[in-house]
């Protein structure tokens, strides 16, 4: 079976790239369509091709006006070299440009999305637009229940739908904690609540807290807010740092907004054999609480998170049976199990 996975702007590279390795270790012929990485390096093709055919100029430059309007002309003329693939199965991770797409997107295969974020936040208005893009697709690939229980809320036929579990991005650390230490990883944004994590931290006697990302919003208030309480290693960091990073963190926070389904960040959390505490939003409390992988708290409870830290640093035989529950979610969660699933749905395609 030859399979197209797409990811045009790059959102999510180890995604794409450990789904398509997996696809590949199954015995599939994979091409992974996709565009320069902006941020860093990426895994090398392991089974599959990838071919960086969108964005072949503009995710070479800086200004950000000048970057996105050199994509708005590279754009169409991806879509139309892309518009040529025709595969046994086209797997889209992510819409490039969902104004345009809904004119430019027309398979001539059957066609899979996977709804990272359900409804992306910056076109979650647009109703008509996002019912008629996925209208061309013969199913859409969610990551948890909620998720799929928010597209039938949407219109889609449940019969449409297919809930196939994040795996976890697994790593092998040397756990050099010191016991005390809260971790908050990945981009900075908005919605992931980090006021809500120094917060939770300083209620918490003794704790400190470690924050490892790229900040895309201003941090001086919060940095001066949590003092010597708080480490800030900002930035897109080297592998060998967030394996750094890892080995020191005792739990992680993820004190999110409800704007995601899933975390790539959780996935690595938990893929390291780190315990989280989540609110429970989207697909996040799903994957800690069937696991008992940490520990899941109301939405915006900045109290229960901080009770549900204070409990795990205090309570050995309690973060003992988070991490054992995160070790758990290591075994089952696998790229090979995700591949079996998609592969699987794939084959009621063709």
């Amino acid at each position: 079976m030859r399979v197209v996975i797409a990811d045009p702007p790059a959102y999510t590279p180890p995604y794409d790239r450990s789904l398509a390795s997996a696809l590949a270790r199954a015995g599939a012929e994979v091409d992974l369509v996709t565009s320069r990485f902006r941020f860093g390096s990426v895994a090398a093709p392991e089974g599959y091709e990838a071919r960086e055919w969108f964005y072949p100029l503009s995710s070479r430059l800086g200004g950000k006006r000048l970057r996105l309007g050199v994509k708005a002309f590279e754009h169409p003329l991806g879509m139309a070299r892309f518009g040529l693939a025709k595969p046994d199965v086209l797997h889209l991770q992510w819409l490039g440009a969902p104004e345009l797409d809904r004119w430019l997107f027309r398979p001539r295969s059957p066609a899979v999305f996977t709804a990272h974020d359900i409804i992306p936040r910056r076109t979650l208005s647009k109703t008509a637009m996002w019912k008629s893009l996925f209208d061309r697709f013969e199913r859409v690939v969610v990551h948890s229940e909620r998720g799929r229980g928010q597209l039938v809320d949407f219109g889609l036929p449940p019969e449409k739908i297919r809930v196939i579990g994040h795996p976890v991005f697994r790593s092998e650390i040397a756990r050099a904690d010191d016991g005390r230490t809260a971790l908050c990883l990945g981009l900075i944004r908005p919605y992931k609540g980090t006021e809500d994590a120094v917060e939770a931290v300083l209620g918490v006697d003794g704790a400190r807290l470690l924050v490892v990302g790229d900040p895309r919003v201003p941090l001086d208030g919060l940095q001066r807010a949590a003092g010597e309480r708080a480490e800030w290693r900002l930035g897109y960091l080297p592998e060998v740092e967030l394996r750094r990073a890892l080995s020191e963190a005792t739990v992680a926070l993820f004190p999110y907004r409800a704007e995601i389904d899933v975390s790539g960040a959780l996935l690595q959390v938990l893929g390291a054999g780190v315990p989280a505490i989540v609110y429970d939003i989207g697909g996040l409390g799903e994957v800690v609480g069937r696991f008992g992988a940490g520990a899941v708290v109301p939405p915006g409870d900045v109290e229960a998170m901080s009770a549900a830290l204070e409990r795990l640093l205090r309570d050995s035989d309690a973060l003992s049976a988070a991490r054992s529950g995160a070790e758990q979610a290591r075994e089952e969660l696998t790229w090979d199990a995700s591949a079996a699933a998609h592969l699987e749905l794939y084959r009621e395609l063709v």
